[in-house]
């Protein structure tokens, strides 16, 4: 069960270069089995082009380690929060990709001014506030996956319609049903995001889409009665 969920992991990560997400050792992906209530993810500041699926760390929901040679990535704390918090995710992605951290370093969520955004996330994607500095100094990664549960909850945002939020000067964090699922918010993330700054510098006055044209194209994908694909 492991070497499978190392291997797939492994493959998930590597799709973060592939997509242009990551520059040097910028990012991470994870996965968990909650079966076994143990996740795999990137090794901290390892290359992607050295890194091997046997390389991925196993950790529990407790941020112990349980199997691997290296230390997990930096931002494991953060991941341990989001699925303790977020129950039907099964995948976690942190990448600084440029135009999504562009937004975050502005400390601006990205307003839905379209169809591509509507097709994937139910509203705005949330920039959410800057971690203090007694929350970055008493435990940074713990309090960023603290501020972003606690912060959906607050302002009421369905994780699962918006797998993708911000964090204020620092970059985004992005989820899914795996953890290719989670880097394919990741990649959609960052292309919304392009998509807005370009809108906005060719129209500076432009408005969100309308509601209706939202929830036409949210509603075509998601939900009881979708019909955008193929039926399984």
């Amino acid at each position: 069960m492991l070497e499978e969920l190392k291997k797939r992991v492994y493959e998930a990560n590597m799709l973060l270069p592939k997509y242009g997400l990551v520059t040097f050792t910028w990012g991470n992906v994870s996965e968990i089995d909650r079966e076994s209530g143990l996740f795999a993810i990137k090794p901290s500041g390892v290359d992607y082009d050295k890194l091997k699926a046997e390389d991925m760390v196993i950790v529990d929901l407790n941020g112990k380690v349980v199997e691997g040679d290296y230390n997990p990535s930096s931002d494991t704390a953060t991941h341990v929060e989001l699925y303790k918090a977020f129950k039907n995710i099964g995948g976690v992605v942190h990448t600084h990709s440029p135009f999504a951290t562009s937004w975050a370093q502005a400390g601006r969520s990205i307003p839905c001014y379209g169809t591509t955004h509507a097709d994937y996330y139910y509203g705005e994607v949330p920039c959410l506030r800057c971690l203090s500095a007694d929350e970055v100094e008493e435990a940074y990664e713990e309090n960023t996956g603290h501020l972003i549960v606690n912060e959906f909850e607050r302002l009421g945002i369905d994780y699962e319609a918006v797998s993708a939020c911000l964090c204020k000067n620092h970059g985004p964090f992005t989820w899914g049903k795996d953890g290719v699922d989670a880097v394919h918010s990741a990649v959609v993330l960052e292309e919304v995001a392009k998509m807005a700054l370009r809108t906005e510098t060719i129209n500076p006055k432009v408005a969100p889409a309308p509601q209706y044209l939202q929830d036409k194209h949210y509603y075509r994908k998601h939900g009881a009665n979708a019909y955008y694909g193929q039926k399984k």
